[in-house]
This record gives C-alpha cells, sequence and structure tokens, in this order.
C-alpha cells in the first residue's frame, strides 16, 4: 500500500515538473521570438529550478517553507540583475528581467500543487508581453520622448535648433553640450507626437546648418 502511495506522489510530482518545463517554453518562447537577452533556454530553467526547488521544500518538511522561497526569489533577483543594462539612451532589459521573476513565481505556483493558478499567471504574462505592446505603442504616438545629439556648425546656431524643435511642436531640454574647433554638438530630450518627431529627422537630414545627428 505504501509503496502505490509513493509511486503515485512521485508521478505527480514528475507532472508537475513536467508542467513547469511546458509553461516555462511558452514564456521563453515568447522572449527568444522577440531576441531578448534571456531566452527559451533561460526560461525553461528558471521555472523547472523554482518548481524542484519549491517540492523539495515541502518533501524535506522545513519548519517554515516561506524561508526557501524568499531565498529563491533573491536567487532569481540576482539573474534579473544579470540581463538589466545600459543603452544608449535607456536602462534595457528590465522587461525581461521582471518577466524571469514572474516566471519563478509561476515554477513556484505548479511545485506547490497550485496547477490553475500557474496556467492563469502563465496567460496574464503572455498577455501582458504581447497585447499590451500595442497600447504601448499607442501611447508613444502622442508622446514619443528621444534624445537627440545634434552638431551645428557655429555656436550661434544654438538658437537654429530651438527654431527647428518649435517649428516642429516638441517640446524641448538641452542635457549637455560640447564645442570643439567651431563645432557644437548639444544633447537634446525632445517631448511630442510620433509624426513630428519623424518631420524633425526629415528637417534636420536636409538643414545645411546641421552636420551631423544621432538618437
Amino acid at each position: 500500500m505504501d509503496f502505490l502511495k509513493d509511486h503515485y506522489v512521485v508521478q505527480n510530482e514528475l507532472l508537475l515538473i513536467f508542467i513547469s518545463v511546458i509553461l516555462g517554453i511558452f514564456i521563453g518562447a515568447e522572449r527568444e521570438y522577440r531576441n531578448k537577452s534571456a531566452g527559451l533556454r533561460t526560461f525553461i530553467l528558471v521555472c523547472f529550478g523554482s518548481c524542484l526547488f519549491t517540492i523539495l521544500s515541502i518533501k524535506i518538511g522545513v519548519e517554515n517553507p516561506d524561508r526557501l522561497a524568499a531565498n529563491i526569489i533573491t536567487g532569481i533577483g540576482f539573474l534579473g540583475a544579470g540581463v538589466i543594462f545600459k543603452g544608449d539612451n535607456k536602462i534595457d532589459g528590465i522587461t525581461t528581467a521582471t518577466t524571469i521573476w514572474a516566471t519563478a513565481s509561476i515554477g513556484m505556483a505548479v511545485g506547490s500543487g497550485y496547477v490553475y493558478l500557474s496556467l492563469l499567471g502563465t496567460a496574464l504574462v503572455l498577455l501582458i508581453l504581447n497585447s499590451l505592446v500595442y497600447l504601448q505603442n499607442f501611447i508613444d504616438n502622442f508622446h514619443k520622448i528621444r534624445e537627440y545629439k545634434i552638431a551645428v556648425r557655429e555656436a550661434q546656431y544654438f538658437r537654429h535648433c530651438e527654431d527647428i524643435f518649435e517649428q516642429h511642436h516638441l517640446k524641448y531640454l538641452m542635457m549637455t553640450q560640447q564645442y570643439t574647433q567651431g563645432n557644437l554638438a548639444t544633447t537634446w530630450q525632445l517631448t511630442g507626437n510620433n509624426k513630428n518627431h519623424e518631420a524633425l529627422i526629415k528637417h534636420l537630414m536636409a538643414d545645411e546648418k546641421i552636420i551631423a545627428y544621432q538618437f
């Protein structure tokens, strides 16, 4: 009788591990498709590892299972920090890091036997990563913030840049300046409609007073 009970428990645990791997595949495939710094294998291992640690904590029978759960979250925090890096104008990888964190919670839910909760969590993660991109793009179309580095031939053309921004209905804020042998390079933070940004780029390309620009 004990043998049958142990056999059933092992089958149940193997099923939970299998479910955690499948859910990790779903989330990892989405990140892999978008060519993010953490891809398919990373998310499978995060979900599987969190599930296995949770199962072990229950089988070992520690007095406070929440202590092991807290340690899992701490470990995931170090892993998430590894995918966050500074880009040219912003911090990249935060979404991937938080997705790793959420995937760990899904693995812990599976390991605890809350399969339906983990399925709901996976669906919500995929919904947030995919559907809300359209909402983000919609917001960006009306309130796009970019940093431009614009170089002009003479220092007196500084005001010329401000006139261009006002002409294209963009709010501007000067960030940094660098003057080298008659050329002035200024970094601007511009805010406005995405169409106005595109019109500005065309203007900068055609303006003879502008030596170079980048954003």
